[in-house]
């Protein structure tokens, strides 16, 4: 049956009332970012507290590489440790799937920058040092969780939405004057790889424009193999909308992009309408509804918190009704 889960982020600076939304009439549940915390408890921050034999430090504004651990590395560490607490404290008697979201290797290489300056992005040693010390990290991280809590389905979310630009030679360099050369899609690839075997069901998140849906999804030497996709459904061309057709029809999960944080509008009515516009001419019938999430199209760090409720609601109501239009 079509689903609904949490992006990533979600407002404020409370932990265990985040963490009690994301576990509550959500699936696959979810471990929320809570950046409005300070930047340590950002998507880039909670990466850095990740990274296994490489030290980072802050410094006016801007994550970088370090001969020993600065401050706010500690502090990311330390946030991230208080979250798993947390999670375990409320997660009591929880069986359903919970999802962990990391910053990717690809995403974390234009924004984390070298001692002596430039991005990781711009060394192709230290970009393969930070995504396997990563790698590392988030595979200690999910045995962690799988140790505090034995009854969980742990899920892997890997959120890439600097990959297009990365692909397309797009990522400005450090004067903002030029920009890296394009990454090949083999090597993006072979990065990826290993994030996407760290859980069963590991999914790979996108908001940017020109996902590279093949490239994500298929297996062996010709992609990365993640389980699960999840984007921005406004975003997508028909060449897209056919890779994703199908990545589905093969196997993948979709978690559908369908309400914009921004959005105020009331009801499940407009999701269900924009969602069907997509999906529909996809001609997949309950074959999709067995894969489909529907999710926001982004994190909601930004929205009112009075509002997150409401717009899950929407969504969980929402998918509901998309399943049963599928089905029929």
């Amino acid at each position: 049956m079509a689903g609904t889960t949490g992006v990533g982020s979600l407002p404020g600076t409370d932990a265990a009332a985040a963490v009690r939304l994301a576990l509550a009439d959500v699936d696959p549940a979810w471990l929320p970012e809570l950046p409005a915390r300070g930047p340590w408890a950002s998507m880039v921050g909670r990466a850095t507290a990740l990274l296994t034999g490489l030290s980072t430090d802050l410094s006016a504004g801007e994550w970088r590489l370090s001969s020993a651990s600065g401050i706010d590395q500690r502090r990311a560490r330390g946030t991230l440790r208080d979250d798993l607490e947390v999670l375990e404290e409320n997660a009591q008697g929880y069986s359903g799937p919970v999802k962990l979201s990391v910053c990717g290797p690809w995403t974390l290489a234009s924004q984390l920058f070298r001692p002596l300056g430039g991005r990781v992005l711009g060394d192709r040693g230290a970009r393969r040092d930070v995504a396997q010390s990563l790698a590392d990290g988030m595979g200690v991280l999910v045995a962690d969780l799988r140790r505090r809590l034995p009854g969980l389905e742990v899920r892997v979310q890997v959120d890439e939405p600097s990959l297009p630009a990365v692909l397309g030679g797009r990522v400005p360099t450090e004067g903002g004057f030029f920009r890296h050369r394009s990454v090949t899609e083999a090597e993006v690839a072979e990065v990826l790889e290993p994030f996407a075997q760290l859980s069963d069901e590991s999914l790979v998140h996108c908001c940017a424009p020109d996902v590279p849906v093949r490239l994500l999804t298929a297996s062996g030497r010709h992609g990365a193999g993640f389980a699960g996709i999840s984007l921005d459904g406004s975003l997508l061309d028909r060449t897209q909308w056919d890779a994703v057709a199908q990545a589905v029809e093969d196997g993948t999960g979709l978690y559908l992009g369908v309400l914009d944080p921004s959005d105020a509008a009331g009801g499940p009515d407009p999701i269900v309408q924009r969602a069907l516009g997509w999906l529909r001419p996809l001609e997949l019938g309950a074959v999709l509804a067995d894969r489909l999430w529907l999710t926001h199209t982004c994190g909601l760090a930004g929205v009112e918190p009075r509002e997150v409720p409401r717009q899950l609601s929407a969504l969980r109501r929402a998918a509901e009704h998309v399943d049963e239009a599928l089905r029929g």
